[in-house]
């Protein structure tokens, strides 16, 4: 599965303005983004994977363009999809992945130790 390589280049914009080191996963049929061996934001097919956390859940929901992000058939809290028109703006972007960052530290390590 293809995800939009402008909006990756856009988030990588982000994070390098932000003096933040993060790697690149290709993972879920898109690209993750992992900050301090955690998850950080993804890309699935066009839209933006935003790991806000669960005191921002409910409040995310209520953005432009934002969804609960939903693979199994249940929604996972923390997590919400974030289509075009939520993030066509750069500076709507930026706000989601300041989101994102201001999570991270609190977020469980997915690296199996």
């Amino acid at each position: 599965m293809a995800f939009d390589e402008q909006l990756a280049e856009r988030i990588r914009i982000i994070l390098n303005r932000s003096s933040v080191p993060f790697e690149e996963k290709k993972m879920m049929g898109g690209l993750c983004f992992m900050v301090d061996d955690k998850m950080l934001a993804g890309i699935v097919r066009n839209e933006l994977m935003a790991r806000v956390g669960p005191d921002l859940y409910e409040p995310a929901l209520q953005r432009t363009g934002a969804k609960e992000m939903n693979f199994t058939g249940r929604s996972m809290k923390g997590f919400v999809f974030v289509d075009a028109e939520g993030i066509d703006m750069d500076a709507d972007l930026e706000q989601w992945i300041q989101d994102c960052l201001a999570y991270n530290p609190e977020a469980k390590s997915s690296k199996k130790k």
